[in-house]
């Protein structure tokens, strides 16, 4: 490999990323993918996601300039969980720099649109069906909202309004029945499930990341195991 590059890593946190944890398997991915020859890194830039808000990526944007600047190729080392960010793929489509994800390599700004489509679609429509879950509560006469705390929606009131955003996460389940079961069939553990989901690029019912806890209630809803 020659030429010059930047390299765009991630951590979960800020403790992950101060102690180096995971970056070693990131950067060891970029020297192998370069393996050997004249080439020069002129950058590397580390993102630490809080997992609260993930459109906000100021060192993606410091890596896109910084390699247009200098004609480099961006080498993001993961792109898996990235693959269902709409907003983080546009940026790097729109940003005019070429690049190449170490653990995709086969990913092209063309493919990385049709990505971006899907994953804004799926947002779109889980979005739909949340809010017409509760405007279907609001028309019958539920209360919504949830004046006195977290109690509150646990079975002192609005009743109807849990019931209906917990049927939305059962239709959701529902929908991925024969994905979930082809999976667990093969005998994964929940952090398995939850990775596989994800890089799939399938979402939550909120919208957001698979976790071995949201993959576990995923399962007892479709009772593959018992409760």
């Amino acid at each position: 490999m020659a030429g010059k590059f930047v390299s765009y890593l991630r951590v979960s946190t800020k403790r992950q990323g101060d102690s180096g944890l995971g970056l070693e398997a990131q950067q060891k991915a970029i020297l192998d993918f370069l393996n050997g020859g004249a080439w020069e890194l002129v950058g590397e830039f580390v993102e630490v996601e809080s997992g609260k808000r993930q459109d906000n990526r100021p060192k993606l944007q410091e890596a896109l300039q910084l390699a247009k600047a200098t004609g480099a190729k961006l080498l993001i080392a993961k792109l898996d969980r990235l693959s269902r960010n709409a907003a983080f793929l546009l940026s790097l489509r729109d940003a005019g720099v070429d690049f190449v994800c170490v653990d995709n390599p086969q990913a092209t700004p063309l493919t990385i649109g049709i990505l971006a489509v899907v994953a804004q679609d799926e947002r779109e429509r889980i979005s739909a069906r949340t809010k017409a879950a509760l405007a279907a509560a609001k028309a019958r006469g539920v209360r919504l909202g949830c004046p006195n705390g977290a109690a509150h929606l646990k079975g002192r009131g609005n009743v109807e309004a849990v019931a209906a955003i917990r049927q939305g996460a059962q239709d959701r389940a529902e929908d991925l029945r024969q994905i979930v079961a082809g999976l667990w069939a093969e005998g994964p553990t929940l952090h398995k499930l939850a990775d596989q989901l994800n890089a799939r690029s399938i979402l939550t019912p909120r919208g957001g990341q698979w976790h071995p806890a949201s993959a576990g209630r995923l399962v007892k809803r479709l009772g593959l195991v018992e409760v």
